[in-house]
C-alpha cells in the first residue's frame, strides 16, 4: 500500500527541521489520524535514494543524513572535534562491547588503570552514561552507551558495531590491547547481565533503608532493654512472692 504524497511531505518537513532523530511515535503524532507512518517512511526513503541526502534509522529513530559517497567533498565543512585520546577510544570501545561494565572490568581487559579523567571526559561527550550499579560487594557503578553514541556512528544497534576484522583493517585494534576487548559477550543486554545490575535510583533506596536484620535487632533492642530495668528493680521480697502459690 502506498502512501499518501501529502503525509510524505509532512512527514518529510517534520524531519528536516528537527533538531535531533525522531521516532515513529512522535511522527505519527504529528501526521493525521490513521496513517500509515511505515509506509509513510518507506516512501521517504525511496524518494530520496541516490540523492545528495537520504533518510536512515539510527538508534531506532529516522534523520536525513548526507549520502556517504560525498563524504570527501563535505569533510572540509565538517566542524573537528576534540580528538580523544588512546586510553579514551580503548574504554569506549570496552563499554560498549561489554556493556554493562564496571570500571574494575574495564581494567581487567585493558591490562592498565585507567584515570578518573578519562571516564569523565567519555561522560561529557554524552556517549557513555552512568547504567547502574552491580549487585557485588561494594556496589560499583555500571557503565554504557547512550543513543547519542549510536547515533553519531551511524548504528541502528549495538549489534551493528563492527566485528574484529573490519577493526583490524580500520587500524583500530591496537596490538597492545587485549582480544579480549572485542570478543564475547557480543553487544547488547542478556538476561544474566540485567538480573546483575540495578538502577541508581533503586541502588541509592536500598543503601537508605536498613536490612530486615538491622531493623529487627533495632526494635529488639528497646525491648530487652526495658526488660532489664524491670528485673533489675524487682528487689528479692518481689521475687519471692512471685513465686508462692495464692492457693497454698
Amino acid at each position: 500500500m502506498s502512501a499518501d504524497p501529502a503525509h510524505i511531505r509532512i512527514a518529510e518537513a517534520l524531519l528536516f527541521a528537527a533538531a535531533e532523530p525522531l521516532d515513529e511515535d512522535t511522527l505519527a503524532q504529528r501526521l493525521p489520524e490513521g496513517t500509515d507512518v511505515q509506509a509513510v517512511l518507506a516512501g521517504l526513503v525511496a524518494q530520496y535514494d541516490g540523492h545528495g541526502v537520504g533518510l536512515i534509522k539510527v538508534a531506532g529513530r529516522w534523520a536525513f543524513v548526507t549520502a556517504p559517497d560525498l563524504a570527501p567533498i563535505l569533510s572540509r565543512y565538517k566542524e573537528v572535534p576534540r580528538k580523544l585520546s588512546r586510553a579514551a577510544i580503548e574504554t569506549l570501545a570496552i563499554i560498549a562491547y561489554h556493556q554493562p561494565v564496571t570500571r574494575a572490568e574495564i581494567e581487567e581487559v585493558r591490562g592498565v588503570a585507567i584515570s578518573k579523567g578519562t571516564l569523565d571526559t567519555l561522560l561529557e561527550t554524552g556517549w557513555v552514561r552512568l547504567r547502574g550499579r552491580r549487585k557485588v560487594p561494594g556496589r560499583p557503578v555500571t557503565y554504557g552507551v547512550t543513543d547519542e553514541f549510536l547515533i553519531h556512528f551511524g548504528l541502528e544497534s549495538l549489534q551493528d558495531l563492527p566485528g574484529i576484522d573490519e577493526l583490524k583493517a580500520a587500524g583500530l585494534l591496537d596490538s597492545g590491547l587485549s582480544r579480549d576487548a572485542f570478543t564475547g559477550p557480543m553487544p547488547g543486554e542478556s538476561v544474566a547481565d540485567a538480573e546483575s545490575e540495578v538502577g541508581l535510583d533503586e541502588a541509592e533506596g536500598e543503601a537508605d533503608e536498613p536490612s530486615m536484620e538491622e531493623a529487627s535487632m533495632d526494635e529488639g533492642e528497646p525491648a530487652a532493654q526495658a526488660a532489664g530495668e524491670e528485673e533489675s528493680e524487682a528487689g528479692p521480697n518481689d521475687r519471692d512472692r512471685s513465686s508462692v502459690d495464692p492457693a497454698a
